[in-house]
């Protein structure tokens, strides 16, 4: 008799034979509950010294042995009956009938995560890239993803890869750096659209990396650290520009009000040698002007030290 294993949801996504069973896919309680049968068996015929109960018991604890399976709470058994497909069992325990049902897989229906990649990637402006995306996806239709795919897990796969090449030829580099939600929307998009057939659903795209090639990661370094130098300079020539011009009418103003130029002049004196120990020398004809006397060539100020 050949029996086919049964099969359980990796980490990554595919199906895998399940550790917690034998080769021929029996299950820890279908073992112990043919052992109980043996055991029994043995009891019976030690102690009415008749082997007819002996057979029916073995019989009874290898059908136990083959027909019991368990499924846990997320997943779902595909049963096949002479490689008709039968139905879905699960969660919990049920039963087969050994040599002529088979579980051909058992898919898990939680929320699987898989890491798709597409390296040289070119954009719509000719930049090679290597870009990184994680998908999120859930099968909710078990019966469709196991009878219409053959193995849904690597047509995901693939299927993410090339959508992510396409998605990634139809947008520049600087949208894909800085406008990553609408790139996972549209991918999402684009993934669901495929998988919906299959019972399969997209809940969210995320693209992780997106990697240059370092030669242009450096151009793009200098250019963005010479453009910070031209808006710099642009800013100083502004603000140049406005003082001077602020300077202009200010002389507008002092001109015609000789008054006011000496009162402007008398306070940036002041605020020369307000600061302790300052000493300004000013020339006799600068202090004549501001009509503070001139009998010297050269006046001195100084302002006594605050206490």
């Amino acid at each position: 008799m050949t029996f086919v294993p049964m099969l359980i949801s990796s980490k990554r996504g595919k199906d895998v034979p399940l550790s917690a069973q034998t080769p021929s896919s029996m299950h820890p309680i279908g073992i112990v509950a043919f052992a109980v049968c043996i055991v029994a068996g043995i009891l019976i015929f030690a102690v009415t010294k008749n082997g007819l109960l002996l057979l029916p018991l073995m019989l009874l604890g290898l059908y136990l042995l083959f027909a019991i399976r368990v499924a846990e709470q997320w997943e779902r058994a595909v049963v096949l009956r002479l490689g008709k497909y039968r139905g879905l069992r699960g969660p919990g325990l049920f039963w087969v009938i050994p040599v002529v049902d088979e579980v051909s897989k058992v898919v898990d229906q939680r929320v699987r995560v898989t890491d798709v990649t597409a390296e040289s990637a070119l954009t719509r402006d000719t930049v090679p890239v290597n870009v990184g995306a994680i998908i999120f996806w859930v099968v909710w239709d078990v019966e469709k993803a196991v009878l219409e795919v053959q193995e849904f897990f690597d047509a995901i796969t693939l299927g993410a890869q090339t959508a992510l090449r396409e998605t990634i030829g139809k947008h520049e580099l600087a949208e894909m750096i800085t406008q990553r939600e609408q790139l996972n929307k549209e991918l999402q998009r684009i993934l669901d659209e495929k998988t919906n057939p299959w019972g399969i659903t997209v809940q969210s795209v995320e693209v992780r990396d997106v990697h240059i090639p370092q030669a242009l990661e450096e151009a793009m370094s200098r250019q963005a650290q010479a453009e910070r130098e031209r808006q710099a300079r642009i800013i100083l020539g502004t603000a140049e520009t406005e003082i001077s011009n602020l300077f202009a009418k200010a002389s507008e103003v002092y001109q015609g009000n000789p008054v006011a130029m000496h009162l402007r002049a008398m306070n940036m004196l002041y605020e020369a040698i307000k600061e302790k120990g300052a000493m300004v020398i000013v020339p006799s004809s600068a202090v004549e002007t501001m009509g503070m006397g001139g009998m010297l060539a050269m006046t001195s100020l100084k302002v006594p030290e605050m206490k």
